[in-house]
């Protein structure tokens, strides 16, 4: 070595304190990564409960509110008593909650959930079903279930006899390796994976349902009409594939309404019938047909459904303006003010009376009494027994003429451009009159009449989810009732002659006597008791009696 290697090589640092080798930093798994984990994530079992428990828990709004769809003027009504909680439940869509775009978003990934849970689970579960059963464990004494015994027939003839009688129990069998493995059971894991399946179809339907069809809301006083078109609906909800020509050109009269409450006792005044009796006509040129229309009692016409909702009262008016004439004269639905006795409110406009137009607010009490400290009036009972209205009279511009839309059911701009007439209140009840002061025109209370409130409503997914539903139910009865069996017979040569045969057995749970039954038919009545696991089979003698094995 030269004097430079050297010198060189006293330059070189120790092993030991050399740097070691920067190992590269792993790059991550990528946004592909990501998406694949987020989709195992979403396609979980639990991932798919906790979708099902926010469902149940997002309805519970829809049950204990009122929404939209049934009962819009509950709606209102709850809105203008809450004026500060109100409109914060409605801008999260409280009212209408199965319309909300976060219910529709658990909806939509509890679908795909599910979708991406059950059918790579149906294709498995398909498979296993295909393939040969399992072979014999090694030591089949181990097993929960287990027999042996000696017999004269052959090993190839036990195996077959074997076959014969699992194929009669309807197992699938497979021979192979001295040894006969048999399996069946598997209904009821595809009765866990129907339930699955029927509920995906059943999720589907529903969104069929909000797809295709529609509902609608529709309030009908006694003696009028109700065409199904878009213009008479009260509130309507379409499904966004909606087409507002598959509206189906039936009509419904209301001929008549009655309600039967009870009469005494700690439940008096509580309704116990509805009965709305209607007749319709399912086309223009279709003749009508009558039909009692109660709860739970829907009719079916035009490819939808006509249900009964609610019920309330409508007086009939009569107003005359100033110069005498007519210029209102019908019906006005009232809204309830307190539920157990019907006391409603309503407003009756008429914008139609001369010089100045007119309007009225009334209260109306149907069994009116006077209260306990005779001060007001108080309804004592929901049926029209004594009605009476009071009224308050307005007069000025009722602003119908702006363009600016109005509820019927309140007056607007009074104290601005509506004053109320002094003098203008009145108690009326069925037939009398009341002449407004400085002869402004008279208003008479000609009687009472009822209304219903109608829905109407078209689900194209009903009949599935109704399939669905079932099958769902006798998916999940299935897999309680049937459980995995399997079952191996191994025969082979023993001592004298005869041959040793082994039967194990495992099932899914705790064991059944359907293993004893199959050890007693592969013995037959020629052979002697089997052996408990772990003890040496029995050998027969020519008379039958059991002999002590051979050492």
């Amino acid at each position: 070595m030269t004097d430079t290697d050297t010198d060189h090589a006293g330059t070189e640092a120790p092993a030991a304190r050399q740097a070691p080798e920067e190992v590269p930093r792993p790059s991550g798994i990528g946004p592909f990564g990501w998406l694949r984990w987020g989709w195992r994530q979403l396609t979980t079992m639990r991932t798919a409960l906790i979708l099902l428990f926010l469902v149940a828990l997002g309805a519970v709004p829809g049950s204990i509110l009122p929404q939209r769809g049934q009962a819009p003027e509950k709606v209102a009504a709850y809105l203008e008593k809450h004026e500060s909680l109100g409109p914060w439940l409605d801008r999260f869509s409280m009212f209408d909650v199965f319309a909300a775009p976060w219910f529709a978003a658990i909806y939509i990934l509890l679908f795909v959930s599910l979708a991406g849970c059950v059918l790579p689970r149906a294709v498995k579960h398909y498979r296993s079903m295909r393939a040969r059963p399992p072979a014999a464990p090694r030591n089949l004494a181990r097993l929960p279930q287990s027999a042996a015994y000696e017999t004269d027939a052959s090993p190839e003839d036990v195996l077959a006899e074997a076959r014969t009688a699992l194929r009669a129990r309807r197992f699938r069998v497979d021979v192979s390796g001295g040894a006969a493995s048999a399996e069946k059971g598997y209904l009821g894991e595809t009765g866990n994976l129907l339930f699955h399946l029927a509920l995906l179809a059943l999720l589907f339907a529903l969104g069929l349902g909000n797809l295709f069809g529609y509902r609608g809301n529709v309030l009908l006083t006694e003696g009028k009409t109700f065409a199904n078109s878009l213009g008479l609906y009260d509130q309507f909800q379409p499904g966004r594939a909606f087409s507002g020509g598959e509206l189906a050109p039936f009509t419904v009269t209301l001929d008549d309404f009655k309600a039967e409450y009870e009469a005494e006792g700690a439940k008096r005044g509580q309704a116990t019938a509805f009965n709305a009796k209607i007749h319709y006509r399912s086309g223009p040129d279709a003749r009508n047909k009558p039909y009692d229309l109660r709860i739970n009692h829907p009719l079916k016409v035009g490819g939808a459904k006509v249900y009964l909702l609610g019920h309330g009262y409508a007086p009939v008016f009569t107003v005359r303006d100033a110069k005498g004439n007519v210029a209102f004269q019908d019906s006005v639905p009232f809204l309830e003010m307190e539920p157990r006795n019907l006391t409603s409110e309503g407003v009756v406009k008429v914008p139609d009376a001369e010089p100045d137009q007119l309007a009225f607010y009334a209260i109306l009490w149907p069994t009116a009494v006077a209260s306990e400290d005779g001060k007001q009036i108080v309804s004592a009972f929901p049926a029209p027994l004594r009605p009476v209205v009071t009224i308050t009279a307005f007069k000025g511009d009722l602003g119908l003429d702006s363009g600016s839309p109005q509820s019927v059911y309140k007056l607007e701009g009074v104290g601005k451009t509506i004053q109320p007439i002094k003098g203008g209140q009145k108690l009326l009840e069925p037939g009398e009159s009341f002449t407004l002061p400085g002869d402004a025109g008279t208003v008479t209370f000609d009687g009472l009449r009822e209304w219903t409130s109608l829905s109407v409503n078209r689900d194209p997914g009903r009949i599935p989810a109704l399939v669905a539903a079932i099958l769902a139910v006798l998916g999940v009865a299935t897999s309680f009732m049937v459980r995995r069996r399997r079952v191996w017979v191994r025969a082979s040569a023993g001592e004298g002659g005869r041959t040793v045969v082994e039967v194990g057995g495992l099932t899914l749970g705790n064991p059944t006597s359907e293993f004893d039954d199959i050890v007693a038919a592969l013995r037959g009545p020629q052979d002697g008791p089997a052996s408990e696991p772990g003890e040496t089979p029995a050998a027969d003698g020519p008379s039958g009696a059991a002999t002590e094995p051979k050492e």
